[in-house]
């Protein structure tokens, strides 16, 4: 499959502007990290309605779940390290009083680079699905990033977008995206699914085309809904493949892989479910591309574990 290749964090203020001209109750808050989630250009064409805080995520966290008690709808962006993170018990707290406050996260995973293990968010997945009311949906392109907010905005109650800082393809949906549903990308057969979340999209893509090549023939799937999973859909595949194989950005410890394994365990029966993500170590410095190589999320290891388990 061809395809040019894009960012879903260059389209984050477009998005909140355009929801902000259409609904005056749209408010934006940031922690002086506006530039690099675009969260700027919100705040150029309505000042009134941006909040910054500066370094101060905790307390961000907290202003947003008040302006959302006042009845309007807040968004919170900030790189996923600190919103996960930092502010997690504040993120908690919003979701024990299931505020309305919506959270965008950037530079998911490894996508941080160069700021190191201490800006890689490899456990957000973990910590966010684990909160009792909180929705985590993963867009893998602008058009499900668009989808994204604007289903944040109809639900009632928290909702955690983990939007890509590295790149995706620059490709159409072929699906309408809804909160708590998978999509099937591309069906070849039934000797493995491979399932990804959108940080890991051209990864995938590129991951099962070698394997396509190789005679292996198997389902691409877009997880897209992390938090509610799609349970019938996962436990049908899990009767119909032979092998599950989960690609994420993040740690093998607590995230879409450990969420699929938890729903396919209660079967009597299922396929095995092998995991391609960070192993239980802490990352390191570097360019994002090559340290996400080193750490596991590269198309040959990939290819080796799979054929492993299909031989």
């Amino acid at each position: 499959m061809e395809y040019k290749l894009t960012t879903i964090r260059e389209i984050i203020g477009d998005v909140l502007c355009e929801q902000g001209r259409k609904n005056p109750d749209i408010y934006v808050i940031d922690s002086d990290l506006a530039k690099s989630t675009t969260t700027n250009k919100f705040q150029n064409e309505f000042p009134n309605r941006f909040v910054e805080t500066g370094i101060a995520e905790q307390n961000a966290v907290s202003i947003a779940t008040g302006i959302a008690d006042e009845g309007k709808i807040p968004f919170y962006v900030n790189f996923a390290i600190f919103v996960s993170g930092t502010a997690w018990t504040q993120v908690r707290q919003a979701c024990y009083a299931n505020a309305n406050v919506k959270f965008i996260a950037t530079h998911p995973g490894m996508d941080g680079g160069y700021d190191g293990a201490s800006h890689h968010a490899n456990e957000d997945i973990a910590l966010m699905r684990a909160l009792p009311n909180m929705k985590v949906l993963v867009p893998s392109n602008h058009d499900e990033f668009k989808k994204c907010v604007q289903l944040a905005i109809d639900h009632e109650g928290p909702v955690y977008i983990r939007a890509a800082r590295d790149v995706v393809p620059d490709l159409p949906s072929h699906f309408d995206v809804e909160i708590g549903h998978s999509y099937c990308v591309e069906n070849n057969g039934n000797d493995f699914a491979m399932i990804f979340e959108g940080s890991t999209t051209d990864l995938a893509y590129c991951a099962f085309e070698t394997l396509t090549n190789e005679g292996f023939n198997g389902q691409l799937i877009n997880i897209f809904s992390i938090k509610p999973m799609d349970k019938d859909y996962i436990r049908k595949l899990a009767k119909e493949v032979k092998r599950i194989v989960t690609v994420e950005n993040h740690s093998v410890i607590g995230g879409i892989g450990s969420a699929i394994s938890e729903i396919v365990s209660e079967m009597s029966e299922h396929a095995p479910v092998v995991k391609i993500g960070v192993e239980d170590v802490f990352t390191e410095s570097g360019p994002s591309l090559a340290i996400k190589e080193k750490y596991g999320l590269n198309v040959e290891n990939i290819k080796t574990k799979m054929k492993k388990i299909l031989s």
